[in-house]
């Protein structure tokens, strides 16, 4: 470790040499900025040419990142480009829209992003910009009239080449031509025709007006390319030398307006600068926080024959000086470039020898102190493998004693057989018993089931401890499996019909012959078709099918029943697993073994499952008998399948259901709710208690908390594993609702542990008692329970108002001091009644009623009469008022009537109770 932070020490150190050398600081040059430029209206030429001015400019600034786009005309894809433009970074927007209104949104949100927006040549709808940089097109105009009015010397005829419909150019061009013209009578305009800024509408529009343009005088084109086009035509009708044309653009460059002017073909062009220079220098004052002007108005002028070779020069070395930045910059850049290789190759070198330096007494420091290390390694070693040695032993005896605590598991499990066999027979010999079957049928059905149950758990035990450790050799033979599956499906009939579950074999072929040990591979079919009709609803269907070729056979147990989660179905097979949903019935190692027999024929088994849809549990075995099979037949004598089957089709009989309390039976005094989703331990407490309390019962969670709230019993009994909600859940719910919160909830469950049980006390539960539980103790914890309840109603009813409760009861207290308020407050309404009372407290009649009857242990019109009679009998003791002023303070209709009542229940008149009170 000392090592290791010394190189570490001496790399840091190598590092900050290097960073302190000179050239290595890569720090971010404060004028490197990122430029988008959407590009988007104007000719080809035009754009161009505005391109180039911009990078004429830009060259002035060589640490700035320009991003250019042309969107074409398209507004939609102009703004993806300027989206694009946002998304990487850039630090200032240069825009020059297509079209106002399409592209003002994609404008504004650069702009509130705080990004610099400037627009070039044509406004957006919304001023949310930070510069806008453009020509006037009314001044252009009004010079094109100007220079119109010189060539003509005030008198001719002008046709007009125009641009767009409805474009802002077209519009501020002709209205300043025409203002222009105005005040010039000899000029008129004889035609008008639109070219829409392109040179074949403009010679289009131009070929059908040829009698007008045979006796004009001049044409104005909106721009260069249309009038290059209208002096094409003249040329072809020979009338060129006769009509002045008359351009806008005067653009720089092959096929602009310059040359046009140059070489005759038009007479005058307007200069319309396209600004490129302009927002540049505009861009760069904003980014460096310079003072700008938010609105560049560009000047114009009139190129003609007498100025047009002074421009050409002027731009010609432009261009010239344009070339000599740019080569400079090249071999600015490559001297650049040979500089840092240079300072790089420095910079190794001294780095090199300082990490040398440092390397070389490291590696002096290393070698003694390597020495202390290796004698503390040695000597760790050997505490090693003295740990290893111990660790090996305490294995050898870990895997013994678990080896021995199996063979007794093993063991023990096979001596259950016994003492089940000696509850079997005599309980079947009383079964057959018709006196004893008068007396206790019931429950000698349910010890005969619950046998049968706890002999399968056993066997299945048993079987899988044989398989799983014991590496028990599967003895084949060759059988029909049509044949023996239609027996084992046989056996499940009687119980699929008492349900009307259609219970169904099907085979492609009458005989399917396979090799397979017939003691293993029935508890396969045994615990998939038990499984199936455990989980298949009343009038479902399940299917066993059957199939084979050459290679395989294919077996499918298929049902429609309540289905798993896909998290149930990838631990299904896992041994001792059960989904955590509340609808296990088994012990989770039935499919478990089935996984293992399968496996020893060497076969495979899957299973597909969708949630209230159905399972598929598809098998698969060898066609062929396989040469690992254990070449032994098993000669003993099989038991019958009916014998076999038993085990399982026992377990889904179902003990009759305890009827319902017929309606002449006497009412009991007190109601309990039972809730438990085994059917026979359901039935058993209902029957038991059903003689001496009024029974609710349900066999699910959301059933049970459902009937809590519509029967407010005087208590429940829960299971704690519930389809469903749990029993926590369900008493959670009912201790924290203020209709139920006074109910006592006993938790029955076999989770035992200490840690279970705190969790279920914490749940709010009155009683925890865990399975199996003696009768005697449930019943007189019952008792006790209601006993306290009766308690705490002579508590409460004593005097609502003053008395004190335990924290665990707030909201009962809550309830009585809410209830017992609102009847204080409207104790002199007589028309007060309850459903005012459950209008205020928000629930039902029945609610109220059963509520205010389990805590106070009278109806609610008795609580209203007493207390309005205790009223009244304070007013009488302690105040001056009449017998009639004290009727009607306490809700009473007439004085008659309340001296009636008030004589029923303290034997005297309000007036005689009141002379006792003054004598």
């Amino acid at each position: 470790m000392a090592l290791m932070q010394k190189l570490r020490i001496a790399a840091l150190f190598a590092i900050i040499t290097l960073l302190c050398l000179p050239g290595c600081k890569n720090t971010k040059d404060a004028s490197l900025y990122t430029i988008g430029f959407s590009q988007c209206i104007g000719s080809d030429l035009w754009r161009r040419n505005m391109l180039d001015e911009m990078k004429m400019e830009l060259s002035l600034h060589p640490g700035a990142n320009f991003i250019y786009a042309d969107a074409d005309g398209n507004s939609k894809k102009q703004a993806e480009q300027v989206k694009n433009m946002l998304n990487k970074g850039i630090d200032l927007l240069i825009i020059s829209p297509n079209e106002a209104q399409p592209l003002t949104g994609i404008v504004e949100q650069a702009y509130n992003k705080g990004i610099p927006v400037i627009v070039i040549d044509r406004k957006t709808a919304s001023a949310q910009y930070t510069a806008y940089v453009g020509a006037d097109n009314y001044q252009v105009g009004k010079i094109a009239g100007e220079y119109m009015h010189t060539i003509l010397k005030g008198k001719g005829k002008v046709v007009e080449v125009m641009g767009l419909p409805g474009s802002s150019p077209a519009i501020e061009r002709q209205r300043g031509f025409y203002d222009a013209l105005a005040q010039y009578k000899g000029i008129q305009i004889t035609k008008q025709v639109y070219g829409d800024w392109l040179k074949e509408n403009a010679q289009k529009q131009l070929m059908q007006i040829q009698p007008e343009l045979k006796d004009a005088d001049a044409v104005f084109a909106h721009n260069d390319v249309m009038a290059t086009g209208t002096r094409e035509v003249l040329d072809k009708l020979k009338l060129s030398k006769n009509i002045k044309v008359l351009g806008i653009d005067a653009l720089p460059g092959t096929g602009g307006g310059l040359q046009m002017v140059s070489a005759g073909v038009l007479d005058a062009s307007v200069v319309y600068p396209t600004g490129g220079k302009e927002a540049i220098m505009t861009a760069f004052r904003i980014l460096n926080k310079e003072p700008f002007s938010r609105e560049t108005i560009l000047q114009s002028l009139v190129i003609d024959s007498t100025n047009v070779q002074l421009m050409k020069l002027q731009w010609g070395k432009i261009s010239s000086q344009q070339k000599d930045i740019e080569r400079q910059q090249a071999l600015i850049a490559e001297q650049r470039d040979i500089y840092n290789n240079q300072q790089m190759v420095l910079n190794i070198i001294v780095i090199t020898l300082v990490l040398a330096i440092v390397f070389g007494g490291l590696a002096f420091y290393s070698l003694t102190e390597n020495r202390k290390t290796n004698k503390s390694l040695e000597a760790k070693n050997n505490e090693i493998l003295l740990q290893r040695n111990q660790l090996i032993d305490m294995s050898a005896k870990a895997e013994a004693a678990t080896e021995a605590k199996l063979n007794f598991f093993t063991n023990i499990s096979h001596e259950f057989r016994t003492p089940l066999t000696l509850i079997l027979s005599p309980v079947e010999d009383m079964m057959r018993n018709e006196k004893l079957n008068t007396t206790a049928g019931k429950n000698l059905l349910l010890i005969h089931k619950n046998v049968f149950r706890l002999l399968r758990l056993v066997n299945q035990l048993i079987d899988y401890r044989k398989i799983e450790y014991d590496k028990r050799q599967v003895s084949v033979s060759h059988n029909n499996l049509v044949a023996f599956a239609k027996d084992i499906v046989n056996s499940f009939l009687h119980n699929a019909k008492k349900r009307n579950i259609s219970l169904s074999l099907s085979s492609k072929e009458p005989v399917i012959m396979a090799w397979f040990d017939t003691n293993l591979l029935d508890k396969v079919f045994f615990n998939l078709i038990s499984n199936a009709l455990k989980f298949t609803n009343d009038n479902g269907r399940i299917q066993l099918l059957l199939s084979s070729n050459k290679n395989v056979i294919e077996i499918s147990v298929q049902d429609n029943g309540v289905g798993m989660e896909p998290t149930e179905a990838e631990h299904v097979f896992d041994q001792f697993y059960q989904a955590d949903n509340g609808m296990a019935k088994g012990s989770g190692l039935g499919l478990a073994l089935v996984k293992q027999i399968i496996g020893l024929h060497f076969g495979t088994i899957t299973v597909t499952s969708k949630k209230w849809q159905g399972t598929t549990f598809c098998i698969t075995l060898p066609a062929d008998r396989d040469s690992s099979f254990a070449t032994q037949q098993n000669n003993a004598t099989p038991t019958p399948i009916e014998e076999r089957a038993k085990v399982y089709t026992t377990d889904l009989d179902e003990l009759p259901v305890v009827e319902n309390r017929e309606a002449f039976d006497p009412l009991k005094e007190h109601s309990i709710l039972i809730i438990e989703d085994n059917t026979d331990l359901l039935n058993y407490l209902g029957e038991k208690l059903g003689a001496g309390y009024e029974i609710f019962l349900a066999d699910n969670g959301t059933q049970g908390l459902n009937d809590a709230f519509q029967n407010v019993p005087d208590l429940i009994i829960s299971d704690v594993v519930l389809p469903g909600l749990s029993g926590k859940a369900i008493a959670e719910t009912l201790k924290t609702d203020m209709r139920t919160s006074h109910i006592p909830i006993i938790l029955l469950t076999a989770q035992v542990s200490m840690e279970q049980q705190i969790d279920g006390v914490k749940s709010m539960a009155d009683a925890y008692i865990t399975k199996p539980f003696n009768y005697e103790y449930l019943l007189a914890t019952i008792e006790n329970l209601i006993h306290n309840r009766v308690i705490l109603k002579e508590h409460f009813t004593s005097d609502v108002s003053h008395g004190t409760m335990p924290v665990s009861k707030t909201l009962d207290k809550k309830f009585l001091n809410d209830f017992s308020g609102i009847v204080e407050q409207n104790l002199a309404n007589e028309n007060f009644n309850v459903d005012d009372i459950c209008k205020t407290l928000g629930i039902s009649r029945v609610q109220l009623y059963r509520k205010v009857k389990a805590l106070l242990g009278c109806s609610i019109t008795d609580y209203i009469l007493n207390r309005r009679l205790k009223k009244a009998k304070y007013l009488l003791i302690n105040e001056s008022y009449s017998i009639s002023e004290i009727t009607y303070m306490v809700g009473f209709s007439s004085p008659n009537y309340f001296s009636t009542v008030f004589k029923a229940k303290y034997n005297c008149t309000p007036s005689e109770f009141k002379k006792q009170q003054v004598q």
